[in-house]
């Protein structure tokens, strides 16, 4: 291979400045460059108009929703959109047999009709601050080697310090790979209710077959409403509370849209690894990867052939089917795309590059091969800890009895405080009440030995908990059987102490670690989990601690080698806002795709009574009778489903607002394309696409399916 001079690889290589649509930027951060491209590209708004500490603003009317969506504010009595996925737990636990609104949907007429959702809560960006010299002064008494370890203990304390009185909730979030550090206030709302959902062969029409793909038909959406206290602050569940009033209200536009027009995404993107190393990539593609897709895999088909036995099943396991299954799609095509685009190669000459930049700075030497060391020293021991995570902990019945391990040493410490002790057992407790409401026996069990079975033929022997396997082949037959793992788990089910609430319960009462001991279930968790911790765990200690060092020192210098292009820090949970185009594709020689999807693609997919592509039946009588109402699309002459943008998002963004260059909202992002799936660690400028269902759509099955015309009343239509 021809050698070309360091200077000239630079030039041509370096890929980490940001390119196209790409981008998950800060939005209260939006350098003069940026803002510039959004505006040549189409926006209509000004600084202020999107993020304002001063005045109302954009910023105002989008929600970070549960755990980690987005959701939005719509209406000036406190109502959200967000996807149905989103909200699927709430969904779930407010239906039961009799009242199914998983499958039969929900609508709320009045506010009277609303169901309360235990648990849920949104929470609002009121500011943000750049405290990075105080965190930095923070470690400075703290070794290199250390930093990793008590960075996180010092953000905590930090933050807690800081929303000491306010009444507000304040985190502090690490960019650039620890390189600045910005302060986040939020203040929390829990009062939040489920206005309405659709069906769910509306919410999930497609199932997991269209999951990332495109064309999509799915109506993913819900509806909620923030309470408030009397007094217009956050509060507790009260028949007292009233109708948030939020600061800022998104208009909600039925005029439509066209190929090219602008498009820009608020919201709170979860996580993504845009600086990972090309030894990173090597490890994600090899191991982690197509570990985490075999285990899922397994896990997934027990679990289903137990929901399409019963209704009330598919409704205790819904939820956690849903999330385990979308990430196991989500894995395999992000490992295929990463090779299809050569990504550990495009990285190598990044680092070449930087490599070739660096070149006297004696802070940087050797930066690379010591990566490289690092994760040599890990690779031998990456499967053992992914099967461990998401193979053996991948039963729900082992996960449990693994978390009784801290009480069991609170109980067996002479040295114990009795404080100590109820603390350990009261989160038992909590726990328990939780496993047991989703647990299925059944599928619990065939996951439980089908796991066993994987980590014996795909885990390195020397790695293995020899006891643990050699009980197994003296009680219950050959390790190569599947009928030894068979026997042995519907043991465990049969004897553990775990799955007889009553027994469980007065155990908890008067706690004996000599029963624990002896338990079934407990001994296999800990003879995994000790195996783990006792030989390896520190190899992944120092990988992490040394990694930490390493990335923080790379992004160091890429910030200074870039410091004249702007670049956006990876995502965690952030308000960020993302722009680009309503716009069609081409995947592959000979095929291109609309830009949209209509009413008309989900009367092609319709199949009666299918698992995934049934539908309603008063959905297909208004697609037959063309009662499109106010939300047809004229230039289709049909109702937009769904639409795809270039813009740049990653889970977190589910529920996020698509916005027109005017701010006003057109639909709701809610997945991305099988073909770019490599996004989380590199974005595919030609054929990433968001897709986002259109507000249309979701209004008219409110309108139309759901004759909740309360909830139309309370937008401000642009039409």
């Amino acid at each position: 291979m021809k050698k070309f001079p360091a200077i000239l690889i630079f030039i041509l290589s370096f890929n980490l400045f940001v390119k196209a649509d790409e981008g998950m930027w800060l939005v209260q951060l939006l350098g003069d460059k940026v803002y510039a491209d959004m505006v040549k590209k189409g926006l209509k708004l000004s600084k202020e108009q999107l993020y304002s500490i001063n005045n109302n603003s954009i910023k105002d009317a989008i929600v970070l929703f549960g755990g980690g969506c987005t959701a939005e504010m719509v209406s000036k009595e406190g109502l959200v959109f967000t996807n149905h996925h989103c909200g699927y737990d709430a969904i779930a636990a407010a239906s039961s047999v009799a009242h199914n609104h998983l499958k039969d949907g929900f609508w709320a007429k009045t506010k009277t009709e609303e169901i309360a959702c235990a648990g849920l809560s949104v929470q609002f960006l009121m500011k943000v601050e750049d405290v990075t010299a105080k965190v930095n002064e923070s470690l400075k008494n703290y070794k290199p080697e250390e930093i990793p370890s008590k960075l996180q203990g010092v953000l905590t304390e930090m933050s807690a310090k800081a929303a000491e009185g306010t009444g507000n909730e304040i985190r502090i979030g690490s960019f650039f790979k620890g390189n600045q550090f910005l302060q986040f206030t939020y203040q929390r709302f829990k009062d939040v209710r489920l206005v309405g959902a659709p069906p769910e062969s509306i919410g999930k029409f497609g199932g997991d077959t269209d999951n990332w793909e495109w064309p999509r038909h799915t109506g993913d959406f819900s509806i909620f409403r923030v309470y408030a206290s009397k007094e217009g602050k956050p509060a507790d569940y009260s028949s007292e509370n009233i109708p948030y009033q939020p600061k800022y209200v998104l208009p909600v536009s039925i005029k439509g849209i066209k190929d090219g027009d602008y498009s820009m995404i608020f919201g709170y993107p979860g996580s993504t690894n845009r600086y990972e190393t090309s030894y990173g990539v090597k490890l994600k593609v090899d191991i982690d990867n197509p570990s985490l897709v075999n285990l899922r895999d397994a896990r997934l088909k027990c679990m289903k052939a137990e929901m399409i036995k019963d209704p009330a099943v598919k409704i205790q396991l819904a939820s956690s089917y849903a999330g385990i299954a979308n990430y196991w799609k989500f894995f395999d095509g992000e490992a295929k795309q990463l090779v299809k685009l050569n990504v550990v190669d495009i990285k190598q000459k990044d680092e070449a590059a930087f490599e070739a930049w660096a070149k006297g700075k004696p802070e940087y030497d050797n930066l690379f091969s010591d990566v490289k060391k690092t994760y040599d020293n890990w690779r031998p021991y990456a499967k053992h800890r992914m099967y461990l995570i998401e193979g053996i902990m991948g039963s729900p019945l082992i996960a449990f009895a693994a978390g009784l391990k801290n009480m069991d040493a609170a109980l067996s410490n002479p040295n114990s405080k009795p404080e100590d002790i109820t603390k350990s057992t009261l989160a038992v407790k909590n726990a328990y009440a939780k496993f047991i409401k989703g647990e299925n026996t059944p599928s619990d069990k065939n996951i439980l030995g089908i796991v066993l079975r994987m980590f014996y033929d795909d885990i390195d022997a020397n790695q293995r908990p020899q006891a643990f396997y050699s009980m197994l082949k003296t009680n219950y037959g050959a390790l190569e059987n599947s009928d030894t793992y068979k026997k042995f788990s519907s043991e465990v089910f049969d004897k553990t102490l775990f799955l007889d609430k009553t027994k469980f319960e007065a155990f908890l009462e008067k706690p004996d670690t000599a029963l624990l001991h002896k338990d079934p279930a407990y001994k296999t968790a800990t003879a995994f989990a000790d195996n783990y911790t006792n030989n390896y765990g520190k190899f992944y200690s120092d990988f992490t601690s040394a990694n930490y060092t390493l990335n923080n020192k790379y992004l160091k210098g890429v910030l200074e080698m870039q410091k004249d292009k702007p670049m956006y820090p990876d995502a965690n949970q952030t308000m960020r806002v993302n722009y680009g185009h309503v716009k069609s594709y081409s995947p592959k020689d000979g095929v291109k795709y609309s830009y949209i999807c209509t009413l008309n693609g989900i009367k092609e997919k319709y199949k009666k009574g299918d698992y995934e592509f049934d539908a309603p039946v008063k959905l297909m009588e208004l697609i037959d009778k063309k009662d499109y109402g106010q939300y047809i699309d004229k230039t289709a002459n049909d109702v937009v489903v769904s639409f795809i943008t270039t813009n740049d998002i990653t889970g977190g963004n589910s529920g996020s607002p698509v916005l027109n260059a005017k701010g006003e909202l057109i639909g709701l992002c809610f997945d991305g394309n099988y073909e770019a799936l490599g996004h989380k660690i590199a974005f595919d400028k030609e054929l990433t696409r968001t897709i986002c269902l259109d507000v249309r759509y979701m209004l008219f099955v409110v309108d139309k399916l759901g004759g909740a015309t309360n909830l139309i009343n309370e937008l401000n239509l642009v039409k």
